[in-house]
């Protein structure tokens, strides 16, 4: 499939496909970019950065986004565009331009991230993990339509957006032919974190 090319948004946090997000709008080449995508019903991509790299390289776009589609919007008590977006699909991006007012375009040409279904018999209890925090944080619940907690993908999609870990960590594990390593790098963090419960005698 040919690349096309998209705004592109850098942020620290990332987003997957099935995913939402809740961002504020303010800058004007941001703002020109949502109003576009509103008025033509199309899709930017939000990419992560890496902070250690050349900005004005345009080095700071790490390979892997993820088209997103705004679905809400609304004006925020302080006057600020808040808009909802969510992640249709993963796209790798290359040749990234910068336009007259700092907004950045890339081609981006869609890319296949491993499909976990068939982990499905092997994936508890990181969807019970992943239950819990979604009872815990309401706002983060709240987001969505459908929690799919059935959903291999949906599971580590999820999982992967919210782990406190590096930007390129997770470009790692977004590359690898299947979801396995992943799916092993969290059993081994629920491992550790169940380790540290004191236990009742």
């Amino acid at each position: 499939m040919n690349a096309e090319k998209l705004p592109v948004f850098p942020l620290s946090a990332h987003i997957l496909p099935g995913g939402r997000m809740a961002l504020r709008i303010f800058e004007p080449r941001y703002l020109r970019m949502v109003k576009h995508a509103c008025a033509t019903d199309t899709v930017f991509v939000i990419c992560m950065h890496c902070n250690h790299v050349n900005i004005a390289q345009n080095q700071q776009i790490l390979p892997i986004g993820t088209a997103v589609r705004v679905i809400d919007f609304n004006t925020l008590p302080d006057g600020l565009l808040g808009i909802k977006v969510a992640g249709e699909y993963c796209v790798e991006v290359d040749n990234v331009v910068t336009e007259f007012d700092g907004l950045q375009r890339a081609d981006c040409k869609k890319y296949q991230v491993w499909n976990a279904q068939q982990l499905t018999q092997q994936i508890a209890p990181m969807d019970e993990r992943l239950k819990e925090i979604f009872a815990q944080f309401t706002d983060l619940a709240q987001q969505y339509d459908e929690l799919k907690f059935s959903d291999s993908n949906w599971v580590l999609f999820r999982w992967l957006e919210l782990l406190p870990i590096d930007a390129k960590k997770k470009q790692h594990f977004l590359v690898q032919k299947d979801a396995k390593e992943l799916l092993s790098y969290l059993f081994a963090l629920h491992e550790v974190m169940v380790d540290k419960v004191p236990r009742v005698s």
